[in-house]
């Protein structure tokens, strides 16, 4: 029994090796993303319920990019709170602001991709770039970074959204180890030629890929996945791009409480059920690996079988790993976290493995 648990778990590191060298390195060790300015009239798309505080600060810093032709579609789904009045505020303010009102309808109520909907077909420019009410560009360059991805062919673009670091927070290095991770994960599929998800907080596509799936029809009363959904459905290998230049990145605030950041987490992992079955699947094959990478040598270990190849196997996977993710990291400027890697990289696996348990039993509560 003890030979089977040890080739099992050779084959487990082999599994590894296959995504973290193979797969994702597709992009962990891809040379520095170069962009040529396109100038395409773009619309961005901002989707706001309850969001008054975080609006306030983030839609002036959109006002400011650095950019010839764009508006800024504001979305307010029926707030309670005083967000349309800020919105109606910044309608007056900046020419370039468009204001959409959502109000509730009993068979859309509270149903983000509803509000969108509304916004896209509202938007002026067929060029849509998309971003969250808690987010904010890292440059006044982010429009141009972001629409220099687009091609005749490429009409979707994926980027990335990170978040902010919050000093002295092991919750905080946590959240942003498993959006590097995530983010590795999509960006190599999507040069693979197999794009699977992109994020909300940072995405864009032309207005026609939106119709040509006839929206968020096929998953309208799935509340969440406007965005990964979406991308699920829409996304192939000759019409996706990704972007990954430093001026590209979008910041959102991270959960600061563990129980928040669990309970977004539960509603991710939901919505990542409605993929496609080999979406699915290698995902499924991922964290099984990631699970028995932790259990096997465990077991073996403890009655001391072939304890030197064992230990072998776990320090070159560990060197591989820590290479991949560091060379992404590197190039996603979130460096520090590799330096908990083990721990982090531990800490997630059994969070995923509660958040699947949890699951199974109990649905997540998804939009406002």
């Amino acid at each position: 029994m003890l030979l089977i648990l040890l080739c099992l778990f050779i084959a487990v590191v082999l599994v590894q090796f296959l995504y973290y060298v193979v797969l994702f390195g597709k992009f962990s060790f891809a040379k520095p993303q170069t962009s040529t300015p396109k100038r395409v009239p773009i619309s961005v798309i901002v989707c706001a319920k309850n969001e008054e505080e975080n609006v306030k600060n983030f839609v002036p810093l959109l006002a400011q990019q650095n950019y010839p032709d764009y508006e800024i579609v504001l979305i307010d789904d029926a707030s309670s709170d005083e967000t349309l009045e800020v919105f109606e505020a910044f309608e007056k303010q900046y020419s370039n602001v468009k204001l959409v009102k959502v109000e509730n309808i009993e068979a859309f109520w509270g149903n983000k991709k509803f509000a969108l909907t509304l916004g896209i077909k509202a938007a002026t420019n067929e060029y849509l770039l998309f971003t969250d009410a808690d987010c904010y560009p890292t440059s006044t360059e982010w429009i141009k970074e972001m629409s220099a991805q687009f091609t005749k062919e490429k009409t979707i673009v994926l980027g990335y959204g990170a978040y902010e670091k919050i000093k002295n927070s092991f919750l905080n290095k946590i959240i942003r180890f498993e959006t590097l991770l995530t983010a590795t994960q999509y960006f190599s599929w999507a040069k693979l030629g197999k794009p699977y998800m992109g994020v909300g907080r940072n995405m864009a596509y032309k207005r026609e890929e939106f119709f040509k799936t006839n929206g968020f029809i096929e998953h309208m009363k799935i509340r969440s996945g406007d965005d990964d959904l979406f991308i699920n459905q829409a996304a192939n290998s000759k019409n996706t791009a990704v972007c990954y230049t430093p001026d590209s990145f979008t910041f959102s605030k991270p959960k600061t409480t563990f129980k928040d950041w669990f309970t977004q987490k539960r509603r991710h992992v939901a919505t990542a059920k409605h993929y496609k079955s080999f979406d699915r699947s290698q995902l499924a094959v991922f964290y099984a690996s990631q699970l028995l990478f932790i259990i096997l040598p465990i077991i073996l270990l403890a009655f001391q079988f072939q304890w030197i190849i064992v230990l072998s196997l776990i320090a070159f996977r560990y060197l591989f790993a820590w290479l991949s993710l560091g060379f992404a990291a590197g190039k996603l400027k979130e460096k520090d976290v590799m330096y908990w890697f083990p721990i982090i990289e531990i800490t997630l696996i059994v969070t995923q493995l509660n958040i699947f348990i949890t699951n199974t039993f109990s649905k997540p509560v998804h939009w406002k």
